[in-house]
């Protein structure tokens, strides 16, 4: 930190106009700066202030966030005795069936009061909409996720910033059954559970499903089936799913169109 003090150099033929005499930090050393200079600095230094229409809004949500959390009690106290007799996923499952009719924002703050409790990481700012169905307690919901209407999700990490459109499907991975065997019938082979990572910045387009992980800022194409891995910022449409392009790449039309206006 350093320490400003405001004066004037009139005193000085060689100083005219206002100046500021800046103390440095852990020392007795001083230096004349300008006005413009010094301002700057301070301005850069001082703390971010909220205005009072800012603090209002945070007010309200919390007091939002409080009384979900009231409302949602008692079904808590039913998720948590339905998990001790049947496991925590089998009671996600039914409690988040329950949760999922309740429309508009009143719905939105009692799911995400309730997930915030069960899951194994889901932030504040969170917004799951109407319909959408949990199946996993271990899924991490990051900070700005939004989940549209009738998603099924698994085991997944949403990563801050990650956009689901409406009917994204994304279970435990592409292993969840086995069937190799054709002696015995799919149900019985079992299967295995992995983590699916949305990564941050990505866009998962209406009806996509996802079985594999996903790199940051990636967008993938509505109704497109993910299969393998995708990279970070590409886009990725298909069944399978297949990169298109890089995502800041230059298609042949713009390049044409900036060749058109560089002529110019």
């Amino acid at each position: 930190m350093t320490t400003v003090y405001t004066g004037s150099s009139d005193t000085r033929s060689t100083f005219r106009g206002a100046w500021y005499l800046v103390f440095l930090d852990s020392s007795s050393d001083f230096e004349l700066v300008p006005l413009g200079e010094a301002e700057n600095a301070m301005s850069e230094a001082a703390p971010p202030t909220s205005s009072p229409l800012s603090t209002l809004k945070s007010g309200a949500k919390a007091v939002l966030r409080l009384t979900s959390l009231v409302l949602i009690s008692p079904v808590l106290l039913g998720y948590w005795t339905t998990a001790i007799v049947v496991g925590r996923n089998r009671a996600l499952e039914s409690t988040s069936q329950l949760l999922s009719l309740f429309p508009g924002i009143s719905g939105q703050y009692l799911r995400r009061a309730f997930l915030q409790r069960v899951l194994a990481s889901c932030h504040h700012t969170t917004l799951v909409e109407f319909g959408t169905l949990f199946s996993q307690s271990g899924a991490i919901l990051d900070e700005n996720v939004y989940v549209g209407t009738r998603c099924q999700l698994g085991l997944v990490h949403l990563q801050r910033d990650v956009l689901l459109a409406s009917a994204v499907q994304i279970p435990s991975g592409g292993k969840t059954h086995y069937f190799d065997d054709p002696t015995k019938p799919i149900r019985d082979q079992g299967g295995e559970r992995r983590m699916v990572t949305i990564g941050a910045g990505a866009w998962i387009g209406t009806g996509a499903i996802v079985l594999a992980d996903v790199g940051k800022g990636t967008i993938v194409a509505a109704g497109a089936v993910v299969t393998k891995a995708l990279p970070e910022n590409v886009i990725a449409a298909g069944v399978p799913a297949r990169v298109i392009r890089h995502r800041f790449e230059k298609t042949e039309g713009q390049l044409e169109n900036l060749a058109v206006v560089s002529s110019q």
